[in-house]
């Protein structure tokens, strides 16, 4: 049987099962998480156990889990059941900050997001499931986070429940749980958002020329001007600096928002 390597599990990406020769299976959802299992009998019946999340488990230690749970099974115990005699159940804010500091922290660039992240956990699922050990967290649970805001503050709403998916599937992975993450269909139970999201209509690009006349000759005027031909996002033209700009080559070169900082304000 082919073996997984470190960069066969970062490069792919199909959702699927992919069984590496020493027993664990690389599992990729739908929405691209990648985690571990390990199918194996456990006193007569098939069953699937958790290893972790790539993010936090390498394809080494999978094996190393694979081996060491294997190993119970054969003796007649559950190595489900072991594991959890081992390990100590975290309370949902416990694995949120985790998560937070793991995850969030690590991978998000922008400094706002990674504050916002934690600070809507703080402030609209901590109140209700922030000292609940996240194995006895269910879907009524995740109801009384979501249903106050679902309706008042849907955007939140929305982020709030993705959040929450975020750490229970931590927790799943890490082994606290069996089975669906409770947020899973939650919104069966809640009643249905009105707000949309309105796009604008786009203009005809061959109206854009008789438009830029009409903008005028104010600072934003200016900016949009530049941002129009160069669809650059917003942060960046406001970010500008004009040693990114080349006016011989005709060339802008964006730097990082670290770069920038460190160089002083815009318009240096």
């Amino acid at each position: 049987m082919v073996k997984l390597t470190a960069r066969k599990v970062e490069n792919l990406k199909l959702p699927g099962h992919y069984v590496d020769g020493d027993g664990p299976a690389l599992v990729i959802g739908k929405r691209g998480g990648k985690s571990w299992v390990l199918r194996t009998m456990v006193r007569g019946k098939r069953r699937d156990i958790g290893l972790g999340g790539v993010s936090w488990v390498s394809l080494a230690e999978a094996r190393e889990k694979a081996r060491a749970a294997r190993k119970i099974a054969r003796k007649g115990g559950d190595p489900i059941a072991a594991r959890r005699a081992n390990v100590a159940c975290p309370t949902f804010e416990e694995a949120a900050r985790k998560v937070h500091a793991e995850q969030i922290v690590g991978q998000a660039k922008n400094e706002k997001h990674r504050a916002r992240w934690i600070n809507t956990l703080r402030d609209y699922a901590f109140p209700h499931i922030g000292t609940k050990p996240v194995r006895e967290i269910d879907q009524s649970d995740v109801l009384r986070v979501l249903a106050p805001i679902w309706t008042e503050k849907a955007e939140t709403a929305r982020r709030v429940r993705q959040r929450v998916r975020t750490v229970m599937d931590w927790a799943r992975t890490a082994g606290h749980f069996e089975g669906v993450n409770p947020v899973e269909g939650v919104e069966k139970g809640l009643a249905k958002q009105k707000d949309r999201v309105t796009h604008q209509a786009a203009m005809p690009w061959g109206d854009v020329p008789g438009f830029l006349p009409e903008l005028g000759e104010s600072v934003a005027a200016f900016a949009l001007r530049f941002l129009i031909p160069t669809a650059a996002r917003t942060g960046e033209v406001i970010g500008a600096r004009w040693s990114e700009i080349d006016t011989e080559e005709r060339l802008w070169a964006i730097r990082s928002r670290q770069a920038r900082s460190a160089s002083g304000p815009p318009g240096h």
